[in-house]
């Protein structure tokens, strides 16, 4: 009678999200990073709310990026694997930054792993940064120059 087919549903669930394993779980990473971030700001008093507008927004991309790979994984017939590996990406990425937010919360972490995340936080350059550096080599001449004197 002119109503929606269920093949067409289950060929569109199929390929946005279907058989992606972890997926809940990210999400669930991904609400968690939320509230987490949301006590962050306010315990810093930087709850702005186009700054959060746009880490929703980026949640909402990373749902798009799985999508995309879940669509290409269905296409080259790869059996899970490049839609896999995404969401492991992902969930990396999730739980780092709900253990950045509870350390600046100061709820107790490892000491080594906040140690870390303090080095990879000061460690950041913005890419245009890095393959300028990369290109131009501007920071070899100064470790070259700092071995010369190590040695002497």
């Amino acid at each position: 009678m002119g109503g929606v087919e269920l093949t067409n549903l289950e060929i569109v669930h199929m390929y946005l999200f279907g058989g992606v394993k972890f997926l809940h779980f990210l999400m669930l990473l991904m609400f968690i990073d939320i509230i987490t971030g949301i006590f962050k700001a306010a315990k810093n008093q930087n709850l702005w709310s186009r700054k959060s507008l746009f880490g929703y927004a980026r949640k909402l991309l990373v749902l798009l990026v799985i999508i995309v790979a879940n669509i290409m994984d269905q296409i080259l017939n790869l059996q899970g694997a490049l839609v896999f590996s995404t969401v492991l990406f992902y969930i990396a990425n999730e739980v780092l930054s709900i253990i950045e937010n509870l350390a600046e919360l100061d709820v107790l972490v490892p000491s080594n792993l906040a140690e870390k995340l303090k080095v990879i936080e000061s460690g950041k350059q913005s890419f245009h940064d890095e393959i300028k550096e990369e290109l131009i080599g501007s920071k070899v001449d100064d470790e070259l120059e700092q071995k010369k004197k190590d040695v002497k």
